[in-house]
């Protein structure tokens, strides 16, 4: 069946998304052709919206407002601005947020080190990480890339990047999920929560 060009582009844009397969982007673009016209309208003014009202955080690099130099956590005196944690994506400020357990700043990558994908420290905000560190107020990095080749890879490159600034170093600990059982762990993760155990009191 040979679809209208209008439609044929929607499917199209929405395959181009992750996670989005051409079943997903069929289902989503006849849904809307089936839809008020004020849902396709206020949907596209949505999409229109988030490129033009937001920025990058020019300290983070979070996600901000548009116009904005600095994201509400960096221009908060409530948080603790001796502490940064590195995350690789915005998504990932949000997930630590959620918990609310963590009262330091951030500093978002936008990205890892992936010689295979032509990723290198040029490609991310590590340079900017540094120059932060180097400024001499911060006491503590936290590095929360994700337990990946790649996170690991980053997380040991800017390891070894910060040691020369004498700053503590930290690491996200690993182990077993809560609610999770130990004959369904893979071994990698029994490994890391032998080795991070900590004393009961």
């Amino acid at each position: 069946m040979i679809l209208p060009e209008p439609i044929q582009r929607l499917i199209e844009a929405f395959s181009k998304l992750p996670g989005i397969g051409p079943k997903t982007a069929s289902r989503l673009s006849f849904y809307l052709l089936r839809s008020s016209e004020d849902l396709a309208r206020e949907l596209g003014e949505a999409l229109y919206g988030l490129r033009s009202g937001t920025a990058f955080c020019q300290t983070c690099f979070n996600i901000t407002v548009s116009g904005r130099q600095e994201c509400e956590v960096c221009t908060s005196t409530d948080r603790d601005g001796s502490v940064i944690c590195v995350v690789e994506e915005p998504l990932d400020v949000l997930a630590l947020e959620r918990t609310s357990g963590y009262s330091g700043k951030y500093h978002v990558l936008h990205g890892v080190l992936s010689p295979i994908e032509g990723v290198s420290p040029e490609d991310l905000k590590i340079s900017e990480l540094l120059d932060r560190v180097g400024e001499g107020e911060i006491r503590e990095v936290i590095l929360a890339t994700n337990p990946s080749l790649e996170g690991d890879a980053t997380a040991m490159y800017l390891s070894q990047k910060l040691q020369s600034l004498g700053v503590k170093t930290t690491r996200l600990a690993r182990g077993l999920p809560v609610g999770g059982d130990l004959e369904y762990a893979d071994p990698n993760t029994l490994l890391r929560a032998l080795a991070g155990r900590h004393e009961m009191n």
